[in-house]
């Protein structure tokens, strides 16, 4: 407990990794509740209107709220917190509306010079719909605070999905890789001979091969997808972790406690993983927060070649592939904010991943 109250000590007195914790656990809450606290709180935040396509951050639209033909299916509350709710009704940009006993008339946006008259049936807007309630039922200000994408789409609720993305690859990637790297290390260097040999040389054939083309070769047998990308990353990743732990492991098994349950006649398994593993866990929560932020990178390099996250999902990768041809234009921010978070995001994790490996610093402790 003490040395538990020692490591706090110290990586509560590195303030760039106290903050950077802050950060990520505020990015965290975000994520959770990241569709009630998007403006486009329909799956995957896909409300497109090509008419608004690159527009600049902090632009107000008037839109029309015409109900569809046919409406989509009811989801609970809780679905729609954590799965968004589709919306019943378009929206339809306008810039001006006339307002008639039986119908409106209205000057649709098309882009920042163009309009085109239109003219709709209040039975056609939606159920109770008249001329005197239909300013105030059928007709919303949306403000875009990032601007939109090429297709139209909400930056900023694309970018807090976005982050949902990253931190579930992350977190699932690590939880395979260190699962896998803490056995396999484990077994490495507990009973040594010929299964450290054997574990040896897997560790070596799969640090040989580069880690995209292993991750595209993966994705390829698993097919693309959300949770493909996961195992993929994950399966990859454990390597790192296998080295480090056979290593503690090597040395922790000539320690005079585990010499004495060996003694006793405890099992094998015990010894590993209720005597040794629990003594390995500074470094593995290490090694953690180093894949996490390399999930993060690896995630974002696939959806950027198109074999990683898929349309429409939004992935920070796949919005730089969307829109990094507009680095060039006067739009560049429409790269730059994903790249940006990207780079925030491993950023933190590496300052954590530091941090933390100063605090469980033996020669310190």
């Amino acid at each position: 407990m003490q040395n538990n109250n020692r490591i706090w000590q110290r990586f509560k007195n590195n303030k760039p990794a106290l903050f950077a914790s802050i950060c990520l656990s505020i990015v965290v809450i975000i994520t959770i509740f990241a569709y009630p606290l998007s403006p486009d709180n329909t799956p995957d935040a896909n409300r497109s209107n090509f008419e608004l396509a690159t527009l600049p951050a902090g632009t107000t639209i008037k839109v029309l709220l015409k109900q569809k033909a046919i409406p989509p299916l009811p989801v609970s509350r809780v679905s729609a917190i954590f799965f968004g709710k589709p919306s019943p009704a378009e929206y339809i940009p306008i810039r001006n509306i006339q307002i008639y006993p039986n119908s409106i008339s209205i000057d649709r946006y098309l882009d920042e010079k163009s309009t085109i008259k239109e003219s709709y049936q209040y039975a056609t807007i939606g159920k109770n719909i008249n001329s005197t309630n239909i300013q105030e039922l059928a007709i919303k200000n949306v403000t875009y605070y990032l601007g939109t994408d090429r297709n139209g789409r909400d930056m900023l609720s694309r970018l807090i999905l976005g982050a949902r993305v990253s931190l579930s690859v992350g977190f699932i990637a690590v939880l395979l890789s260190i699962s896998i790297g803490l056995l396999f290390g484990a077994l490495a260097g507990y009973y040594g001979g010929r299964v450290d040999a054997i574990i040896q040389w897997l560790i070596s054939v799969v640090w040989a091969i580069p880690t995209l083309l292993l991750v595209f070769a993966i994705t390829f047998a698993l097919g693309k997808g959300f949770w493909q990308i996961f195992i993929a990353v994950g399966l990859t990743m454990w390597v790192g972790t296998a080295r480090l732990i056979r290593g503690q492991i090597l040395s922790l098994k000539k320690m005079e406690y585990i010499q004495a349950a060996q003694s006793l006649g405890y099992s094998s398994g015990r010894i590993i993983f209720k005597h040794l593993l629990p003594n390995v866990i500074g470094p593995t929560i290490v090694m953690a927060a180093s894949n996490f932020a390399a999930a993060i990178l690896i995630e974002a390099g696939l959806s950027f070649l198109g074999v990683g996250i898929q349309p429409p999902t939004p992935s920070w990768g796949l919005m730089i592939k969307e829109n990094y041809n507009y680095l060039i234009t006067n739009k560049p921010l429409l790269a730059i904010l994903p790249g940006l978070a990207i780079m925030i995001m491993v950023l933190c994790f590496n300052i954590i991943g530091n941090a933390l490996r100063d605090a469980f610093d033996p020669k310190d402790i």
